[in-house]
């Protein structure tokens, strides 16, 4: 079992900058990826960035490209998710998730967390 907790969020003004973080515990050592999804209020959950653990390999949503940056600190096992330029649009709860494949799909992600919510002010 893997137990994931992120930490971070908040509310922002539109333009402005926010942080949030996953520290994940347990089994890590079958996770090869870490991602981030979100799910806006009557909206599916969708896909937002991830890497790959080992190598530090990236893959981003086109929707957050050039404003989101995923990163992994391996001695604390913490994935962190810094994002600029927030939009409106980014008003969500974000999920961080951990799995065996560095892809965009949620089926392949085997643990979640609870999420947190970020909130982007016009």
């Amino acid at each position: 079992q893997v137990q994931l907790v992120e930490s971070g969020g908040g509310l922002v003004q539109a333009g402005g900058s926010l942080s949030v973080s996953c520290a994940a515990s347990g089994r890590t050592s079958g996770s090869y990826a870490m991602g981030w999804f979100r799910q806006a209020p009557g909206k599916e959950r969708e896909f937002v960035a991830a890497i790959a653990w080992s190598v530090g390999t990236t893959l981003y949503a086109d929707s957050v490209k050039g404003r989101f940056t995923i990163s992994r600190d391996k001695a604390k096992v913490t994935v962190h998710l810094q994002m600029n330029s927030l939009k409106p649009e980014d008003t969500a709860v974000y999920y961080c998730a951990a799995g065996s494949l560095l892809v965009s799909f949620q089926s392949r992600y085997d643990y979640w967390g609870q999420g947190t919510q970020v909130t982007v002010s016009s």
